[in-house]
């Protein structure tokens, strides 16, 4: 096997693609789309996004301290690219994409009702990074649509469409390989 050296850069993919929606009195409701997301901790569930300060939902977030991560499908993968490209200083992106503002229980900021799983989240702690700054945040609750659920109570988000991001283009989640400790599972 042959390979060539790179410059230090982020090549961590696949990542999830999620909408972010946010909210303050000044600049109305705003969706940012971002694909460095992630679980920082279990208990307190935690989680952070990164933003650049230049996006206009930087300071909504940041005044507002709360934000809700919308999971994104293969139905609403369109709308989080446009999203993702156009500014909520032009336009409700909630209107021009006709997605449905849903409201939360724990925060004040919409959550998007097409999304399959919608996370309220309180900001405790924003470190600035460099390009981006990263919100490190609190899950005060978690949203899940019922047209995942088994006959067992179980969710089945794998099911829903899920969509991922990797080096510049979308995925859906495809064919499983295995379960948590199965290399390890007798037969």
């Amino acid at each position: 096997m042959s390979k060539q050296m790179w410059k230090p850069g982020n090549m961590l993919y696949p990542l999830p693609v999620v909408m972010v929606s946010c909210s303050s009195k000044k600049a109305g409701d705003n969706i940012i789309t971002v694909a460095w997301a992630g679980t920082i901790c279990t208990n307190p569930p935690m989680v952070s996004i990164s933003v650049r300060k230049e996006r206009y939902s930087y300071d909504i977030i940041k005044d507002s301290g709360e934000f809700v991560i919308n999971l994104v499908t293969d139905k609403i993968v369109r709308a989080a690219d446009w999203c993702g490209v156009k500014s909520g200083r032009d336009v409700d992106k909630f209107k021009k994409m006709n997605l449905t503002k849903k409201k939360a229980e724990y925060v004040s900021c919409p959550m998007i009702e097409e999304s399959p799983v919608n996370i309220e989240c309180k900001v405790k702690e924003i470190k600035e990074l460099g390009s981006h700054d990263m919100f490190i945040a609190e899950v005060v609750n978690v949203w899940a649509d019922e047209a995942y659920m088994n006959d067992k109570g179980k969710f089945e988000l794998n099911s829903s469409g899920i969509v991922t991001y990797s080096h510049g283009e979308y995925f859906m989640l495809g064919k499983k390989l295995g379960s948590f400790g199965y290399s390890v599972k007798k037969k």
